[in-house]
């Protein structure tokens, strides 16, 4: 007598459960991670040989756009005229030199766009945006 038996059950692995954890995971980390634009911070800036055969440092002047959306210049609050008099001054010193601006988290936006039209229309060629954000 010739028995015959069941076939075995092929084993079915499904990719799915995978699949599924692996959008967990990439969801957590894309929540989780925090970017930065190194470039918009002004930590080194590349030394050029005209600047280091005079051996003269690089002139950078932050101004500081308040809440209010006023400029201040080293805790001292600028008017346009006083501003535009600090630019020209820094510009006959470095043509090149390096204006930051650095705008409140509640400053408006305008503010920040009119401290960018007064540098530009003073003639400065090298400027940044430098946002910094509270860690909590």
């Amino acid at each position: 007598m010739i028995l015959s038996r069941r076939p075995r059950p092929t084993a079915l692995i499904s990719l799915v459960p995978m699949i599924d954890v692996m959008m967990i995971l990439l969801v957590f980390f894309m929540v989780t991670s925090t970017y930065l634009n190194l470039d918009m911070i002004p930590a080194l800036r590349p030394s050029d040989g005209a600047s280091q055969s005079n051996g003269s440092p690089d002139l950078r002047l932050m101004i500081r756009i308040q809440a209010d959306g006023t400029p201040s210049l080293r805790g001292e609050t600028l008017s346009p005229q006083a501003m535009a008099q600090i630019l020209q001054q820094t510009l006959s010193e470095d043509p090149a030199a390096q204006l930051v601006i650095l705008p409140s988290g509640s400053a408006p936006t305008q503010a920040l766009i009119t401290v960018m039209d007064q540098a530009a229309s003073a003639g400065v060629q090298n400027m940044r945006v430098l946002r910094l954000e509270a860690r909590p």
